[in-house]
């Protein structure tokens, strides 16, 4: 096992791979990576509101390293990757147990900005939060919260906000949106889409790609990505049950 200490290096040993690229977020203070064989490892705090630890590689060089890696950044770590990886793991590292399935999606198409959609001050942030409250809540990413950077909103003509997404957890080759949200009132406006495009075209002119996750059981947010040139990928989440 070597530890890689240069963005460049862990983007080389992954093969560009866009999950760990991100993970690594550019190797920020408290990020580690590390490679063995034909496996990557990426160990980030607070990632997604999780200590995450992202690889990638065959199965059997990926459960080598994972058992290396574990005592270095410790169990509170959540393995997340391929989800066909990540069963295996769960099957053959002792302690590992496979957490769920999700879907990772990422474009590099241009987007056409949607108009109406601007980035609010921080001021803001209580009515956002709000909305999320309302809206989405079980969302990760919320103001204030580490990683989140800022949130683009769309207003009703009351001045009341109807839309909002977030630039959270934006690595420098990979940009990333989330917090995605719309009023239960004003669903079907297309408002989603309009704040998601405003976001994507927004991380494209500062990041090579962008991607986010999107649960299985949510087709219609996975159809407004798809819409925007997102493409799916199925990844997965384990965690170290003892």
């Amino acid at each position: 096992m070597r530890e890689l200490r240069d963005p460049a290096a862990v983007a080389a040993a992954a093969g560009g791979d866009e999950l760990i690229v991100w993970a690594a977020q550019g190797l920020r203070p408290g990020v580690r990576a590390w490679a063995a064989g034909d496996a990557v490892a990426v160990a980030c705090p607070e990632l997604s509101r999780r200590d995450r630890l992202a690889v990638a590689g065959g199965a059997r060089a990926a459960a080598g390293l994972l058992r290396a890696v574990l005592p270095e950044v410790g169990p509170r770590f959540r393995p997340v990757g391929d989800e066909a990886l990540l069963r295996r793991l769960a099957d053959v590292v002792p302690g590992l147990a496979f957490a769920a399935a999700f879907g990772w999606m990422s474009t590099a198409e241009p987007v056409p900005p949607a108009p109406g959609v601007a980035w609010l001050d921080p001021a803001d942030d209580p009515e956002v939060a709000a909305l999320l409250e309302t809206a989405a809540p079980d969302s990760y990413a919320r103001p204030g919260g580490a990683g989140v950077r800022r949130w683009a909103g769309l207003r009703g003509g009351d001045g009341g906000l109807r839309a909002v997404a977030a630039d959270a957890w934006s690595a420098p080759e990979v940009g990333f949106l989330a917090g995605v949200a719309t009023d239960p009132a004003a669903r079907g406006r297309g408002l989603a889409r309009a704040v998601c495009a405003f976001v994507t075209a927004e991380l494209l002119a500062a990041h090579p790609r962008v991607a986010l996750m999107v649960d299985h059981d949510n087709p219609a947010a996975a159809a407004v990505y798809t819409a925007l040139g997102f493409r799916p990928r199925r990844i997965a989440a384990a965690w170290f049950a003892g």
